[in-house]
């Protein structure tokens, strides 16, 4: 995480969001009020979604189950019925 206060951000806006966006570099930045952290919108989506998965009972338990089942137990694709 990149580490900047209001002032250099502000003169440094474009290339700081650059980075965020590009290499998903988020940007600490510090007033004297306190902190803002600024991510990118991929990175924002991605915590939204992890939250939403998170939230429905039982399904964390799922996820490792899937994880710990060999590879020659499962469906294979072609077979699953969507």
């Amino acid at each position: 995480m990149l580490n900047t206060n209001v002032t250099n951000f502000r003169r440094n806006i474009f290339a700081l969001l650059e980075q965020t966006i590009k290499y998903n570099e988020p940007v600490n930045v510090s007033t004297k009020d306190g902190n803002a952290v600024v991510i990118s919108e991929e990175d924002y989506n991605d915590l939204i979604e992890t939250l939403y998965i998170s939230s429905i009972p039982g399904m964390k338990e799922k996820i490792v189950e899937g994880l710990n089942t060999p590879l020659e137990e499962c469906i294979a694709e072609d077979k699953v019925s969507w």
